[in-house]
């Protein structure tokens, strides 16, 4: 960790001199300044955890400086120091943004009490500012379980939380995956510091390497300026690698050598630079099997699968529905503004009776959506999009077979349900192909085909069915 940080602006280079040989010996990294301009002058190379400043300078008096000094770095702490006659302008220090003040003279012990609990402050302003940052990101999706695989889960992230070790989470899209990564983060000793999660199914092969690694400015065309890369920007904290699985070739191998080495190299840079990040991964696809097809490489692998946390999906599940619901509900309430009751037993039951292809992701749409449609403040089980799907799909297999009774053959009841899937999940995801693809496990292609088959057409802008498109043929007359 690096040493604190502390600006002494004092006129007297004896004052500078005793305190900073006080705050040295303590650890602090000092600097000093011998009036307001000099003061300037420094902020502008460094940043600081504290300003400690003399009221009453030639020049600019402290109190003059003291609405740039919270300009410039509004996170320092700023504190007065002050003869016994200057106390009201300390005072007027305080009001203006000041931190506290100390009187002069005061002892070395007084003055570390100050900082200790100047520090303290700090502390607890940043863990509050966390803690607010991650309610706001998490949105509503926050690990909330009464199944007993879950609270295996949560027994795993608190055993992982306290090491730096790697840890790979799988589980099928929509799961919760980024959530318990924030998790395993939110619990650990690098909790102040930064969680960054990316994506890398969403940055094109050609970018991944820069925006993981970083660059050096005309290391390629369009590199204008350096960049530091996302591993770098995630130094002292932890890295999310969702959908690792994702990674081309190349950029596998550099991983591997971070994972290894604990060190980046940009991209035009001869040189690595070493950082201090945790990993964890995450993935819907069994790496074991890409391992096995040579699209993973197997050393990575086993690099990333130190400590593994599978997470169940949702169907396997159903006593966590009605708890995950409440907690969605509530979340999505006060984010959208529109105040519902809470979810009646006949609600609960169809949603516990859903089998949930594209789980909590999928619940927390279909929630959100009945919010929005509700009229009140009462969400009916009519507002579920899939409330009548049983239904319909029943009558679609008698008209199929040609009679009331039940049709037995497998053929004809698969092809069926495949083509209930694909609707379903073009409806739950607003038409977009590829959404649709992830959520069904199918390959965008084989997606694509099935589509074509089945004569299933597009969703409009709203997402409802266009008028034929996705109209099911009707049988012609039999003869």
């Amino acid at each position: 960790m690096a040493a604190r940080r502390i600006l002494i602006i004092d006129d007297e280079e004896g004052i500078r001199t005793s305190l900073g040989m006080i705050l040295g010996d303590e650890g602090w990294q000092v600097d000093t300044a011998a009036s307001a301009d000099a003061a300037l002058r420094v902020l502008e190379r460094a940043s600081f955890d504290i300003v400690l400043c003399d009221v009453r300078m030639p020049g600019r008096s402290g109190l003059d400086l003291l609405p740039e000094l919270i300009e410039r770095q509004p996170e320092a702490l700023v504190l007065m120091m002050s003869a016994f006659g200057d106390l009201a302008q300390s005072l007027e220090a305080v009001q203006k943004g000041a931190y506290d003040y100390l009187a002069k003279p005061f002892q070395p012990a007084e003055l570390l009490l100050t900082l200790r609990k100047a520090e303290e402050r700090e502390r607890l302003r940043l863990e509050n500012r966390r803690l607010r940052r991650q309610l706001g990101e998490q949105g509503g999706r926050a690990l909330v379980a009464a199944s007993l695989g879950m609270k295996q889960v949560f027994e795993l992230i608190e055993r992982a939380a306290e090491y730096k070790t790697t840890v790979l989470i799988t589980g099928e899209s929509g799961v919760g995956k980024e959530v318990v990564a924030r998790s395993v983060h939110g619990r650990s000793g690098r909790a102040e510091q930064p969680f960054i999660a990316v994506n890398c199914a969403a940055i094109p092969d050609t970018l991944i390497e820069s925006e993981l690694f970083g660059h050096v400015r005309g290391a390629f065309t369009g590199a204008e300026s350096d960049k530091p890369g996302l591993f770098r920007e995630a130094d002292g904290g932890t890295l999310f690698l969702d959908e690792v699985g994702e990674l081309p070739p190349a950029v596998q191998v550099k991983l591997l050598r971070v994972l290894q080495e604990e060190e980046v190299r940009p991209v035009g840079e001869p040189k690595a630079v070493s950082v201090d990040v945790r990993i964890v991964a995450a993935t819907a696809r069994d790496l074991e099997s890409e391992v096995a097809a040579g699209r993973f490489r197997e050393d990575l692998y086993y690099r990333l699968n130190v400590f593994r946390i599978a997470v169940p999906p949702l169907r396997e599940r159903p006593e966590d529905i009605p708890v995950l619901a409440d907690a969605l509900l509530e979340s999505l309430t006060r984010r959208i503004g529109k105040p519902v009751d809470r979810l009646d037993a006949e609600v609960v039951a169809k949603l516990r009776a859903h089998d949930w292809p594209g789980n909590v992701r999928e619940l927390r749409n279909t929630l959100e959506r009945a919010i929005i449609l509700a009229r009140g403040s009462r969400i009916g089980p009519e507002l579920l999009p899939f409330a009548d799907r049983t239904e319909s799909a029943s009558a679609a297999t008698a008209d199929a077979s040609g009679t009331s009774g039940e049709d037995l053959s497998i053929k004809r009841g698969t092809r069926l349900l495949e083509e209930r899937l694909i609707r379903r999940a073009l409806e739950e995801t607003g038409g977009n192909r590829a959404h649709a693809a992830e959520l069904l496990e199918l390959s965008p292609r084989a997606l694509q085909y099935k589509i074509k088959e089945y004569g299933i057409g597009a969703l409009n802008p709203a997402g409802e069915q266009a008028d034929t498109a996705l109209a099911r043929p009707r049988p012609g007359p039999r003869h």
